[in-house]
């Protein structure tokens, strides 16, 4: 059963869309992250357009991760404070972006420059999160756990300036950090149709020692904002948002993200820490693939830039 993309001008399987989605949404409640960076491939390797797949995958993260964050407040695993000093960075990070999208659709760059990103961003952040991520199973099952933040424990982000005290994170460190983590992660979102968790939630465990399970709550409720705006942007910047399209993977995406949460919360914080590092090294393996294999068709003409 195929429906027509009018954005993406083509045809595509309804069932195949509609599975995306809901596997993607599990993942958004499961890990706390949007799925923008699993979601955008998939699509991308089914045959829609990279700045559809992009912008697109932005409307799906909102639906997708409010659904999450909404089930993650319910178990109290939101630091409301902390996630609007994100929003705050973000939000400023996505609007770069999407300039930064069209400048790169007009000089004919955009496809390599999106692969390029994904491979390099999910190469480094999956082998370090799987090395950490064993470790700390091999401590937790040798009887010697060690914490994250340790007693007396500093380094040079408690030097900086502009203290704010986060009291479902329980910590008392400068705005400075979150609010650059929210920048680049907004401004990768714009670019890689992605909501940017896989990044920030290593960045908020290992960078600020937010507990897990709060990272969780938190990375969902400032993703569905900056979503929300780089979807708007790119809309009326670049025209790459197929509503259909959306449509179908927000409906699955939904539904899906309540069983995620659900899941995880029958997880460790480790294991979920590995099963999220697998998951990003798998589809950077799948990126990479691509960029070295020859291509079936060897030169393409396509439009630079869509219209409204």
């Amino acid at each position: 059963m195929h429906i027509y993309l009018p954005i993406a001008e083509m045809s595509a399987n309804v069932l195949l869309l509609l599975g995306m989605g809901g596997a993607v949404g599990f993942l958004s409640g499961l890990f706390g992250v949007g799925g923008g960076f699993l979601l955008t491939p998939l699509l991308i390797f089914s045959g829609i357009p990279s700045a559809v797949a992009v912008g697109t995958g932005a409307a799906q993260i909102v639906a997708s991760s409010v659904s999450g964050a909404v089930a993650q407040y319910r178990r109290n695993n939101v630091d409301i404070k902390m996630g609007v000093v994100l929003l705050a960075g973000g939000v400023v990070g996505s609007v770069i972006g999407v300039k930064m999208v069209r400048i790169l659709r007009l000089a004919g760059q955009f496809d390599l420059f999106v692969a390029l990103a994904y491979v390099t961003f999910l190469g480094v952040i999956g082998v370090l999160m799987l090395i950490e991520s064993i470790n700390a199973i091999q401590r937790a099952r040798s009887g010697n756990p060690r914490a994250f933040r340790q007693s007396g424990q500093h380094s040079w982000i408690h030097k900086l300036p502009f203290k704010m005290r986060f009291h479902r994170s329980k910590l008392y460190i400068s705005a400075i950090p979150p609010m650059m983590i929210g920048a680049f992660v907004g401004f990768l979102g714009a670019i890689m149709g992605a909501g940017g968790g896989f990044i920030m939630v290593p960045a908020m465990i290992y960078l600020l020692r937010v507990p897990t399970n709060v990272v969780v709550g938190t990375s969902l409720f400032q993703i569905v904002f900056v979503s929300a705006v780089t979807t708007v942007m790119q809309s009326s910047e670049n025209f790459s948002v197929d509503i259909v399209l959306a449509l179908l993977l927000i409906v699955s995406g939904v539904i899906g993200a309540q069983f995620g949460a659900a899941a995880g919360a029958r997880l460790k914080g480790e294991q979920l820490r590995l099963l999220l590092a697998a998951l990003v090294l798998l589809v950077c393996g799948r990126i990479a693939w691509d960029l070295v294999i020859k291509p079936p068709d060897l030169f393409s003409i396509s439009k630079a830039l869509g219209g409204p």
